[in-house]
């Protein structure tokens, strides 16, 4: 008898549990439009320093969402902003971030750990990445590309701030 309680308690909280489990997920992504401002805004602020840069935008898997190349920028720049977006997002951390310490990560498919890339994390919400290539640093590897991106994010918080 003593088993056959223990066993009932066993399968109520499983199936109390198991109910209480989400059915489904939800997560947010940039519009086109927002992307694509985002995009612009972090390559203008490079163009305005002189910094001929591509930017890549991608969603919280990694997948570009959206892309811009200054007509100058090495065609490196391509390859590289999408690695630095990707990574960003997949770590949902800055890659200037993970420039030491990761070290054993350096070999990993899709993986660049240089920094550029940024989460574009806001209010509390992860909508994907950017990645930022083509600018010069000034203290270290990819600060000015990280800066370039962060002007970006903010030129579009407001607009999701409000949205929410």
């Amino acid at each position: 008898m003593k088993q056959l309680l223990t066993l009932a308690a066993l399968l109520l909280f499983s199936t109390s549990a198991y109910a209480e489990a989400e059915a489904f997920v939800t997560s947010r992504s940039l519009s086109m439009e927002l992307a694509n401002k985002l995009v612009m805004t972090a390559a203008s602020h490079c163009t305005k320093q002189g910094y001929q840069v591509s930017v890549a935008v991608t969603d919280r898997s990694g997948k570009l969402q959206a892309f811009v190349r200054n007509p100058l920028a090495g065609s490196h720049t391509i390859e590289v902003a999408r690695l630095k977006a990707a990574t960003s997002a997949s770590f949902q951390t800055p890659t200037i971030d993970m420039m030491e310490g990761f070290d054993q990560l350096g070999n990993a498919p899709g993986v660049l750990l240089v920094g550029g890339g940024l989460p574009i994390r806001i209010g509390g919400h992860m909508y994907g990445a950017v990645g930022v290539s083509g600018a010069p640093a000034k203290k270290r590897t990819g600060d000015v590309d990280h800066e370039c991106g962060q002007a970006g994010i903010t030129a579009i918080r407001e607009d999701i701030e409000f949205a929410q």
